[in-house]
């Protein structure tokens, strides 16, 4: 191996991701060196237990309870602990040491990104969190760098491996929620408590880390809508199916404009898809990505959202870049949120959505649901009537699918709220909004 400059990588963490990213580390430091300019010397790996099993056989030596000391010492800190703290002390006491840090800790980020970029930017430094947002899916770097000269409009996105797996299973097999639900656990996909999949906040996470890069603007947590899936039954998939969608758990992220200036709209929800978009074909625990620019036109990234080998590719990518900056010398690159987009609520926002009503079968039901919409600005493009008839051979319930057109979100809600209280609707069973057609 040529001579090389030497960098101390101190690692936190060696849960499935972080064990990956040592035994990588060591298996291919050669080549890695190659390609950094710089020989990468992992000088140990702060964990709260080092007697723990891990994914992979690492040396006992290079394990340490003192994660302050390992960070004091190195030149680039991987941070893979998770969680708020004390991944957030580690990695401000890692910027102020003169390290680059290298991190995939999604909700850190979104919740305290600000506070550790400005913190980066103070002492010329980096942070670099390429699998933070998509699994082992480029799409940082692209957003950050590679678009940087161009608009992004929209994002869509699928980045919840668990959410996908469950909804795709219902899709095609026709499997219930919590049939799969517990298969994604028993095979690792689902954490025992599920949450923070199946209810969308790791999505909204990711979705404020993208929006941020996207549209150069810090976009708190908070303000990122959030719907999860456990509403989602076998009869929605159904209807959904037949008028020629898919339903999946969408990061959505968009420039909008108002009379004010451009603003824009962050928001997570299961949605209905067309069955001919690319995002529709996005199968098992996979992830994927599709954004539409101003010049680029649109653009798609797919790929494994999870997992620890695949995720350790992105870390490592981030290491070896992180690596070069130490070698060319010179302050990091800061992020670029100057631009100050104000964030809408999600009633802001304009979309096409499915309606799917229970009503009695009855002379007069359906124009009265037909004006109670129209009286809420909200315009009908389709309507499908399935009736049930009661066994005894009387009158008995239909079910109304109702599309519509764009419509504002707030308007809709609204109107919907009457359908509920106007005495001829059951049963609202549910509202989807319809995404990328």
């Amino acid at each position: 191996m040529t001579d090389y400059r030497r960098l101390r990588v101190a690692l936190l963490g060696a849960g499935a991701v972080g064990s990956q990213v040592a035994a990588l580390l060591r298996k291919h430091g050669d080549e890695l060196a190659d390609r950094a300019g710089a020989a990468l010397d992992l000088v140990g790996i702060a964990v709260r237990n080092p007697d723990a099993p891990r994914d992979v056989e690492l040396p006992r030596e290079l394990f340490t309870t003192d994660a302050e000391e390992l960070i004091v010492g190195a030149d680039i800190v991987i941070e893979l602990i998770g969680g708020i703290e004390p991944a957030r002390s580690n990695i401000l006491l890692a910027l102020g040491s003169g390290a680059d840090v290298v991190t995939a800790n999604k909700a850190l980020l979104a919740t305290h990104g600000p506070e550790i970029f400005d913190a980066a930017d103070q002492v010329g430094a980096s942070v670099y969190y390429e699998a933070a947002a998509a699994g082992a899916i480029p799409i940082i770097r692209p957003l950050r760098d590679s678009l940087a000269g161009d608009r992004v409009q929209r994002i869509m996105g699928i980045v919840n491996g668990t959410t996908n797996y469950i909804l795709d299973r219902m899709d095609r097999e026709g499997s219930d929620f919590a049939e799969v639900l517990a298969d994604a656990q028993a095979l690792g996909y689902a954490e025992a408590d599920p949450t923070a999949d199946v209810e969308g906040y790791d999505a909204a996470q990711k979705a404020a880390i993208l929006a941020s890069l996207a549209f150069h603007t810090a976009v708190p947590l908070d303000a990122v809508h959030r719907e999860g899936i456990t509403r989602i039954d076998t009869q929605m998939m159904d209807a959904a199916r037949h008028a020629g969608y898919v339903i999946k758990l969408l990061a959505v992220c968009e420039r909008l404009a108002t009379d004010d200036g451009d603003a824009i709209s962050v928001r997570v929800y299961p949605a209905l898809v067309p069955r001919e978009h690319p995002l529709a074909n996005v199968h098992g625990a996979n992830n994927a990505v599709f954004v539409q620019a101003e010049a680029a036109g649109n653009l798609m990234f797919y790929g494994a959202g999870a997992g620890g080998v695949q995720t350790a590719s992105a870390v490592l990518g981030d290491v070896v870049s992180a690596a070069r900056r130490h070698i060319a010398g010179g302050v990091g690159v800061g992020e670029s949120t100057r631009a100050n987009l104000p964030v809408l609520p999600v009633g802001r926002v304009t979309t096409r959505y499915q309606i799917t009503l229970e009503v009695s079968d009855e002379p007069g039901v359906l124009a009265t649901v037909a004006g109670i919409l129209s009286e809420g600005r909200v315009s009908i493009a389709t309507v499908e009537q399935t009736v049930v008839t009661a066994a005894n051979g009387e009158p008995g319930t239909a079910r109304l699918v109702i599309g519509t057109h764009r419509a504002l979100e707030q308007d809709l809600s609204e109107t919907v709220d009457r359908l509920a209280a106007s005495g001829v609707v059951g049963r609202v069973v549910s509202v989807l909004r319809v995404e990328g057609d």
